[in-house]
Formats: structure tokens, sequence, C-alpha cells
């Protein structure tokens, strides 16, 4: 019996997928086809499918085809499954064209010609584009603008702000400093102006009928996140808090390993998020434009504690230290929670610097992730005795910034809020801002 293997990745199969699985089959008496995950296509840059694995293969498996379905799951795999298979032939499309001849050291290796104009790149293309205004100047609009480009279905339609700002990446986009002419040309926006004028923004998109992306926090209330969640609901829109920590594959992982009793029961979170490139203790500094400590960092470093311990603390204490009070700026903040089970701690400064690294305890050992953690791809699971010890590695492109703009195109597609940062965890971050604005439960710091 001859044994032909192929892989792909088969989303929204098509007829060039089909054709191109029966002609493999021709090749043989029994046809292994190897479907690629959603981690392991992340690793290679393929961010923008459509459907998850398990439709995938289902959709495969459909074809009656495939005489057996597999994952592909890491790099070299392909050695191993030849060799564990005993596979004869190797085959995919032609234009992979002398890619695979190393494997002609395993098995005969064979180039099909693909079918001429199908490709589910070609298909995702000829759906019409999401079109994203951009609100507000913040530096990460410019990181927001080069990841969409490795998004298929999205485009960055125009700006509105006080001012276009000078980055090159900005100087070709439509600009308007009248908010509602963006509106009139979007279909989603995304959101990076001032935090105190979140709110605002965001419940004038929502109210035009546009989905939106926003930076953390949404409001500086919890009472306004919920107003602004409860009349997307009623739009049937989507809204999305845009913190692009959630979507890295590190992350999500050390997430589940957390909350999976890995370390045993967790009874600390420490995240610390700090950095001095923002300028806002140089002497001189017009800090009326500048995010403070709280709105910069705290979303993020609040993050891990919301998702694993979750938002219903028994007590919270702020120590902060003011670079100006007047402009609310914060040089230094930290915040201690208590939990009936556990305690956290999370420090943000703009005007200090510590390292920046979480870590998660637990009773049976601990989770390391070294500064800085909000751009995690690597990880340390680590215990009492270090032989047990163990490393995690995970592909992290563009911060997660891309896989955070895939999140938004396909919840606005599906018309499902497929955000990785639930309601209940924005509105928490918003009640906490709103006590550090009211002052409450605040220990100011010479």
């Amino acid at each position: 019996m001859v044994k032909v293997i192929t892989y792909g990745t088969y989303d929204m199969l098509h007829y060039g997928h089909i054709r191109l699985l029966e002609r493999a089959k021709a090749l043989g008496d029994y046809l292994i086809v190897g479907v690629t995950s959603d981690d392991y296509d992340k690793t290679r840059g393929k961010i923008n499918n459509q459907q998850p694995l398990m439709e995938r293969i289902a959709a495969v498996e459909a074809t009656g085809i495939a005489d057996e379905i597999i994952v592909e799951e890491y790099e070299g795999q392909k050695i191993d499954d030849i060799r564990r298979l005993g596979v004869d032939i190797f085959t995919v499309g032609s234009d992979w064209k002398g890619y695979f001849d190393y494997l002609n050291e395993y098995c005969k290796v064979i180039y099909l010609p693909r079918t001429e104009g199908v490709s589910s790149s070609e298909v995702r293309a000829e759906r019409r584009k999401l079109r994203i205004g951009l609100v507000g100047t913040a530096v990460f609009r410019t990181k927001f603008i080069n990841e969409s480009k490795y998004v298929n279905g999205v485009d960055i339609a125009g700006i509105f702000a006080t001012h276009r700002g000078d980055e090159p990446e900005v100087q070709d986009l439509f600009y308007t400093d009248k908010y509602a002419e963006l509106l009139e040309r979007v279909d989603a926006v995304y959101i990076i102006s001032k935090p105190e004028k979140h709110y605002k923004h965001t419940k004038q998109a929502l109210e035009a009928g546009k989905h939106v992306l926003c930076e953390s926090p949404i409001a500086y209330t919890r009472e306004e996140c919920q107003e602004l969640y409860a009349l997307a609901t009623e739009k049937n829109l989507i809204l999305m808090d845009a913190i692009k920590t959630a979507y890295s594959t590190a992350y999500e992982r050390l997430l589940l390993m957390a909350k999976g009793g890995k370390i045993g029961k967790v009874v600390s979170v420490d995240a610390v998020c700090t950095s001095l490139r923002d300028g806002i203790s140089i002497e001189g500094t017009d800090l009326s434009k500048k995010w403070n400590s709280m709105c910069g960092w705290a979303p993020a470093a609040m993050l891990p504690v919301f998702q694993i311990f979750g938002t219903d603390y028994k007590a919270k204490v702020f120590y902060t230290k003011f670079q100006d009070k007047k402009e609310n700026i914060d040089a230094f903040t930290k915040i201690d929670f208590v939990y009936p089970s556990g305690v956290a701690t999370v420090k943000v400064a703009k005007g200090a610097k510590a390292e920046g690294e979480l870590v998660i305890a637990g009773t049976k050992g601990y989770i390391y992730v070294p500064a800085p953690w909000w751009k995690t791809d690597y990880f340390e699971v680590r215990y009492e005795n270090a032989e047990e010890n163990k490393r995690f590695f995970y592909q992290l492109d563009g911060e997660g910034i891309r896989y955070e703009i895939v999140a938004f195109a396909k919840a606005v597609e599906s018309g499902r809020n497929m955000s990785y940062v639930s309601e209940h965890i924005s509105e928490a971050i918003a009640g906490v801002i709103e006590d550090f604005n009211d002052r409450k439960d605040m220990i100011e710091l010479e």
C-alpha cells in the first residue's frame, strides 16, 4: 500500500483545495491530510484564518477524500510524521516548489499544480473590507497601522484628530478634525484619544452605528462603561477593549496553567509595568497631552489579576506619587488588592523604573514572566525542585496587536463579540480608574 501525505490550513475550503486533495489521493492508495493548528499557523504568519481548527478539520473530513486526518502543531513535524506513519510520498502545491526538497531523504516529494485563480486569500480578499478610522494621536496608532497591513479584510480609512501628526504612516491617509466626517467614511473606529475622551468618542461612534475597538480604559467610570456595552448590545454592534497583551499566545497559555492548577492554588499575583520613555518627569514637559501612569499601564497590569482572581476583591489601596496633581499625572502608583483566597499587587509608573515582570505564586510552584511581561512570548513554571522547572516559548508577532485586529474583524463579520477581555473586566478596570480619580482608598506619597 502506497501512503501519501499532504498538509495545509484548508481555511474556507474551496474547489482548489478539493482538486489538490483529489490529485494527492490519486498518487497512492491511502491519503493522510495534515491540518495546521491555529497556534502553528500563527508562528508561520497566517493569523487571519476565518475558521477555527475543528471547523477546518470537519470541512476536510466532509470531502470524503482523506483516509486519515492529523493535526500539524510544530516545526519539523513533517519528518516525524513521515517516519512514524510509514509515508511513501509527500505532496504539496507547486507554489512551494523546491521548498520541501529536503524531505526527499525520507520519501518521494511531488509538487502538484494548483488550480489557477482560486485561493483562500483571494476568497477573503473578495469580501468587502472593514474600513477602520483612527481617533486620536497616541503613539501606538502607528503600530496599529503597520500591524493592520498583515490582516486581510481591513483597511485604515482615515484619521480624526486635532492635528494630523508627523508620522510617515499617516501622511497619505484621509484626515479630518471633524469626528462626524470620519464616522461617515468608516465601518468601525479604533479609539486612541486621551482617556478622558474615550467615553464620548465611543458613545458617538456607537450612536452612529459604528463598531468600536477602544484602548483601555473604555470609560472613566464603571457606570459609563456599562452604559456603553449596553448601547452596543442594543444596536447589535461590537465594542472591544484593546489590551493587546490578552492576545499573546504565551499569555493565554500561562493563564490556563495558573487557573488549571499547574502551580497549585494561586495565592498572589504581582505585575509591574513601568517606562520612562514618555518623558513625564522631564522639566518643562507639557503634561496636558500625556497619559498618566494609571491609564497608560494599569489596565494591562490589572488584566492578569482580574483574569485569575476575578473582579470581586474585598479591598484595595492606592499608593501614589503624583508628578502633577492638576493634570492628574501620577509618576508612580502601587495598588494592593485583597481577595478571599489571595492578594495581588500592581505597580505602574511613567516617572520611575522597576523590573517589568509578572510573578504568579501558587501553593506548589510559581509562574515567572521576565520583563517586558506584557509582550509575553516566553515564561517559566518553577518549583521547589528545580529539575521539574519548565520553559515555554511561543511566537509573538506585532506585540499581539495584529491578533487583536483579527479578533475585532472576525467579531464584526460574525456579529459575536470575540474579545479576550470580558465586559466584567473592562468594567472593573473603569471602576478602579474611577476610584483613583476620586482619590478613594488612596495614600499619597511625598
